[in-house]
């Protein structure tokens, strides 16, 4: 297995400020590792028969024998552990009444995980070197089937008993207060966005609302077309963040260039170009097609492998055009951003040298940093509402201000000051207002440990839900994306989270997991829970009105699959099935959940990278930017 590269070069430092205080230069993600499968051994099996690709497409390599062997425990990926976190302050819970280990109510999920087992078996990012097989087009499902050791009956008993302690010894603490008012999300379907909005009933019912996604005539997928990676000119890994789908376009930012594709065909609509590369994208774009990219204004070269994330665009995604281009400075020297977002027609950017804001039609400058300022805009959350991450205090005393703003005047409406001590937090959803941090050093913890609802309204900490790693699967990153968490979601005034993936017994050695939902009025889980079935593994990737839109990862002998789960009765409706061809698999599994872009719409379901290199790889090898699926 290839090593992964250092951290992208190309990305920028931090800018100076005007007066505020700096952060330690922020550290940018490193580049994926090559995934391992968890796949049990199958019984030899005839070679299936695979469907030949079309003249001139790249030919498949040939599968390799037999399925793929069980990985050794996965470690958590490099560079995302702790994230520089002071420890433990005296009060971690910052403004909430009462004591921490109140007991909650027996439920399915909080338990320790018997087996030992790493949380996320999938947790090794694939490497730059991976060879991405060629995938034929229009695939058809199919595969092997096999079997594997059983669970004797003494193992099975030490089980039980492991969970039925668990269950009783489950903890957590929960606070009542008041709720937001509902919402309607005004954004389309874009890399990694959550829902809104939603009832405000707590025990374990919830508001079953039909979504927009409806089940197709033939749930069975093909693959509709796959984007090829750009060429690599630098030996360096650009960032290509950013993709969008509508009825109409799937847009995905290559490198130094935004492309709309036709999301049947795969035909190139438009391409916008840029002079350096794309360096972040919001996660939000308005109904009409209107979104926010951060580019350099110039292309890496070996002497100067960064050129600074300076720019900031709107881009329109209907037309394929670029709107404007702005930029701020700090002193002399142009601020380098290290997020953007989109909220209720304004694009919002922050830094260490604070914020800036632009209308999302004119390019009007709305606000930018104050020389005088003793805080700073870190960055902000969009979507239905505008929330911004302001700083307060030096490195190791930081207080971080949680404050719902007016996105045309920046007033602020409300604030809610997390404790002393917490260096980070990510915006996980702007209506209901959901914070994640990861509060001291949390062993295993992916920059969260807790989630605070907030309301935003008054500013007060409705509740605060313990994201225990050991129990639970989620990964947020805010030392400067701010708003760039995976694998949960917000709405019908829940948060949902997959669970650790546990052992099945059963005749087949496999893992699977659930998704559970919490009230964030009260903090405790609802008794809601939905399993994602013998060998897959369940992420939660938006809400779709009242119900929970998630992807299914597959075993080692079918597809994966989008369900969508009703958010009152969580009755599980399957959308899209991808093939189980193997050449397909391959490339499915290559793009992990929690690391990647995943969108669905309208029987449409679209995978691709936040990163493009080309180390390790070789001439031969053909490697994606991203692939489409649809219903037939």
């Amino acid at each position: 297995m290839t090593q992964p590269p250092p951290p992208p070069p190309n990305q920028p430092p931090p800018g100076g400020g005007f007066g505020p205080p700096q952060d330690q230069p922020p550290q940018q993600p490193p580049a994926p590792q090559q995934p391992g499968f968890g796949a049990p051994q199958p019984p030899p099996q005839p070679p299936a028969q695979q469907p030949q690709p079309g003249y001139g497409y790249p030919q498949a390599p040939p599968p390799p024998q037999g399925a793929p062997q069980t990985p050794p425990p996965p470690q958590a990926p490099p560079g995302q552990q702790g994230y520089g976190h002071p420890g433990q302050p005296q009060n971690p819970y910052g403004q909430q009444p009462g004591g921490y280990g109140q007991p909650q109510p027996d439920t399915y999920a909080q338990q320790p995980n018997p087996y030992g087992q790493q949380p996320n078996p999938y947790g090794q990012q694939p490497g730059y070197g991976y060879q991405q097989p060629t995938v034929p087009l229009h695939a058809q499902p199919g595969g092997p089937t096999g079997g594997g050791r059983k669970i004797n009956a003494q193992l099975a008993i030490i089980i039980a008993a492991v969970v039925a302690v668990a269950l009783i010894i489950g903890g957590g603490v929960w606070y009542a207060s008041s709720s937001g008012d509902d919402g309607k999300d005004d954004t389309a379907s874009s890399s990694g966005g959550t829902g809104g909005g939603g009832d405000e009933k707590g025990g374990t019912g919830g508001t079953s609302s039909k979504g927009d996604e409806k089940v197709p005539a033939d749930t069975a997928a093909s693959v509709l077309f796959q984007v090829p990676q750009p060429e690599i000119k630098v030996d360096t890994s650009y960032t290509v963040n950013g993709s969008w789908l509508t009825d109409k376009v799937y847009a995905k930012s290559g490198i130094a260039e935004v492309v709309g594709y036709d999301p049947a065909k795969g035909t190139k609509l438009w391409t916008v170009k840029l002079p350096g590369p794309v360096c972040q994208a919001s996660r939000h774009a308005t109904e009409d097609g209107l979104t926010a990219i951060a580019y350099e204004p110039a292309m890496p070269t070996k002497e100067k492998p960064t050129a600074g994330c300076s720019q900031i665009a709107a881009i329109d995604l209907a037309a394929g055009t670029k709107l404007w281009t702005k930029t701020a400075k700090s002193g002399d020297r142009l601020i380098t951003w290290d997020n953007v977002t989109v909220s209720a027609g304004t694009v919002a950017a922050g830094s260490t040298s604070g914020g800036g804001a632009w209308d999302l039609k004119s390019g009007k400058s709305l606000w930018a940093p104050k020389p005088t300022d003793t805080c700073y805009d870190a960055g902000y959350g969009g979507g239905e509402k505008l929330v911004a991450v302001r700083k307060c205090g030096s490195y190791g005393a930081r207080q971080l201000h949680i404050q719902t703003i007016d996105p045309v005047s920046g007033k602020v409406i409300s604030e809610y000051k997390m404790a002393q001590g917490i260096e980070y937090a990510s915006i996980v959803s702007t209506e209901p207002l959901v914070v994640a941090a990861e509060v001291g050093e949390v062993e295993g913890a992916l920059g969260i440990s807790d989630a605070f609802a907030i309301d935003n309204k008054t500013g007060k900490l409705r509740s605060r839900i313990s994201v225990d790693p050991e129990q639970f699967t989620a990964r947020c990153d805010g030392i400067t994306r701010i708003e760039y968490c995976f694998s949960l979601v917000v709405g019908n005034d829940r948060l949902y989270l997959p669970t650790v993936e546990r052992e099945v017994t059963g005749e087949n050695y496999s893992r699977t997991n659930s998704i559970v939902a919490f009230d964030l009025a009260t903090g405790k889980q609802t008794g809601q829970r939905a399993d994602a079935g013998d060998g897959y593994s369940f992420t939660p990737l938006r809400m779709d009105g009242g119900n929970v839109l998630a992807y299914k990862r597959p075993p080692y002998d079918k597809g994966g699959q989008v369900v969508t789960i009703d958010g009152g009765s969580f009755k599980e409706t399957k959308l899209l099935e991808m093939p189980a061809v193997e050449t397909v698999r391959d490339v499915e599994t290559s793009f992990l959940p929690d690391s990647h872009e995943l969108l669905y719409h309208d029987g449409r379901f679209f995978m691709s990278q936040v990163y493009a290199s080309d180390y390790g790889s070789s001439s031969d090898e053909k490697e994606y930017l991203a692939i489409g699926f649809g219903a037939k």
